[in-house]
């Protein structure tokens, strides 16, 4: 397949058709190609998703590490989606989002490890995507910084101020009755 056109929109089913090999992103039909994850990024993901596997383990809800496809704003056809991302980290608690493929529609759960590439379209254009599809909890993890924004729905259905914790912190995660993510072991390798 040629390499998607800047200026040219697509749609999920465009995405179906790329190689497999290559994650790709499309916001608002703009297709954007995802570098490989550094070591420091791959180590926080594991550790990140290690303790909510451990925690989600017997119950109903799953956490998926990426390569993980998230199709939101399904609505009539799901092949004409516009936004497809692969966060690093998404929990599922409504099983019937879930397909073969990935999750339809939006999870409850999303955490991005920001980048030096992809630092402003975590910040913005994902942040104001995820917040717009209902995403419940959106983490933004800053490894250099050692620090974790937490933005949490409220009633307007917009994420009010984020709460930050640093490394030396732990944090509930608010979706979960009794969750708690140590910070700590997540950024040691940092």
């Amino acid at each position: 397949m040629p390499l998607p056109k800047p200026e040219q929109k697509y749609s999920y089913s465009d995405y179906l058709t790329w190689d497999e090999n290559e994650r790709w992103e499309i916001l608002d039909g703009v297709a954007y190609m995802q570098a490989a994850s550094s070591r420091i990024h791959q180590e926080i993901l594991m550790e990140l998703s290690r303790q909510i596997s451990n925690y989600l383990s017997g119950k109903p809800c799953k956490v998926y590490p990426a390569p993980f496809c998230v199709r939101l704003d399904v609505e009539k056809n799901d092949v004409d989606v516009k936004n497809v991302v692969e966060p690093d980290i998404t929990i599922v608690c409504d099983s019937s989002k879930l397909d073969d493929r990935g999750c339809k529609g939006s999870p409850d759960m999303i955490i991005e490890i920001i980048s030096p590439s992809t630092g402003k379209t975590d910040r913005f254009i994902k942040f104001n995507k995820y917040e717009k599809a209902g995403v419940e909890v959106y983490w933004v993890v800053e490894p250099d910084q050692k620090l974790v924004s937490v933005f949490t729905l409220q009633s307007d259905r917009r994420y009010g101020r984020p709460e930050m914790y640093t490394d030396e912190d732990k944090v509930k995660v608010s979706i979960f009755q009794d969750l708690e993510i140590d910070l700590k072991p997540v950024f040691d390798k940092v």
